[in-house]
């Protein structure tokens, strides 16, 4: 599919609104005293299905080798956030916890977060209508 000057126009509409929201989304955890890739982490941690999380878990979920995982995790270990557990299960293993600090922290970050998100619906939503509705007549 050949795409045309509007395609272009939406998709960098698109992308200007995800800009908008992850900068405020910096600018939101840095409030917080965390980096990003850190509120991240504990978003996943907190959210894990098993609320069994391990290192490799995640990894994955950072997309992240276990290397900088593990350097992740232990500056959330310094920083009161997180803690760590012998699996009970596998040896080898730890098991990630958030502690009563984090869990605060992300219920308020979360809170901004989602308010952030609902700001920026509009115009995301737009744009993704929008492409559908080109990508639509293209292919017919």
């Amino acid at each position: 599919m050949k795409l045309g000057a509007k395609h272009y126009q939406e998709l960098a509409g698109f992308r200007l609104a995800l800009r908008r929201f992850l900068a405020a989304s910096e600018a939101i955890s840095r409030s917080g005293g965390i980096t990003q890739q850190q509120y991240q982490a504990l978003l996943a941690i907190m959210t894990w299905p098993s609320q069994i999380m391990n290192m490799g878990d995640l990894a994955d979920q950072l997309l992240l080798t276990h290397h900088a995982t593990v350097q992740l995790v232990n500056r959330l270990v310094r920083a009161g956030l997180t803690e760590r557990t012998p699996s009970l299960v596998d040896r080898r293993c730890v098991v990630l916890k958030l502690t009563s600090k984090a869990e605060e922290l992300v219920d308020r970050l979360a809170a901004q977060h989602l308010e952030e998100m609902q700001r920026l619906e509009p115009p995301l939503s737009h744009s993704l209508r929008r492409l559908r509705r080109l990508s639509a007549a293209a292919s017919a």
